[in-house]
């Protein structure tokens, strides 16, 4: 999907309160930022890391400016979560992710007492698919998800586990934002409860797909397919 332009250059100063960034744009000016991302942006939030960020259409807006993007290993990472279902509902829809093309798509949908990102029908099949924005690598090119401890999501794997048990296809989709990644695993270091889940889930029968993004300071699309190494 298309980015917002202009997006302006900077440096990263510091991440605070969650939603603030302050930044130093290129021509000297120092500004703060909206920060769409509730989790750690560990190894993202670095102070010193190039930035992009975008102007706020809306002149009442508190914040005149919204953090974007933030090199990372000579990479662009798209840390604004808030964009991430998009990017995973254009790459449904133009069949860029195989596993699930030619679906009937309907985003946050009802099931039981939780929304679940989309709802996929095709030929009598329904598939519930969760998707998590994965911006952390353990080293040696492995992304990992989360980057904190993550009750909700946790919460998410016991529901696609009762969906798979109610005869619905569930996905688990990761969506890996680090360029250099070549494979995925979960951060059990930082949520090993959630790496606990995680290979539950897959033991019955929810499937966990990680594919990487390829985003430029213009766009952010769905990109390649890459393994998933679930030790159990």
């Amino acid at each position: 999907m298309r980015l917002p332009s202009p997006l302006l250059e900077g440096r990263l100063l510091r991440r605070y309160k969650r939603f603030l960034a302050d930044v130093e744009l290129a021509d000297g000016r120092l500004v703060t930022a909206h920060t769409p991302n509730t989790g750690s942006m560990l190894q993202c939030a670095v102070p010193g890391h190039r930035v992009l960020v975008s102007v706020a259409g809306n002149p009442a807006r508190k914040l005149g400016y919204t953090l974007e993007l933030i090199e990372v290993n000579g990479n662009w990472v798209d840390t604004h979560t808030h964009r991430t279902n998009r990017v995973v509902e254009e790459g449904l829809r133009n069949g860029a992710i195989a596993e699930l093309s030619g679906c009937r798509i309907i985003p946050e949908s009802r099931y039981h007492d939780s929304r679940i990102d989309f709802l996929l029908e095709r030929a009598g099949e329904r598939a519930l698919v969760e998707v998590k924005n994965v911006t952390l690598t353990s080293g040696a090119g492995v992304a990992c998800f989360p980057d904190a401890v993550t009750v909700r999501g946790q919460k998410h794997l016991r529901e696609l586990m009762r969906a798979c048990s109610e005869g619905y296809r569930a996905v688990i989709f990761f969506l890996v934002q680090r360029g250099e990644a070549t494979a995925f695993t979960s951060a059990d270091a930082i949520d090993p409860e959630y790496g606990r889940l995680l290979r539950q889930a897959a033991k019955a029968g929810v499937e966990v797909l990680a594919y990487k993004t390829v985003v430029t300071p213009e766009e952010n699309k769905v990109g390649e397919r890459i393994p998933v190494m679930l030790e159990s």
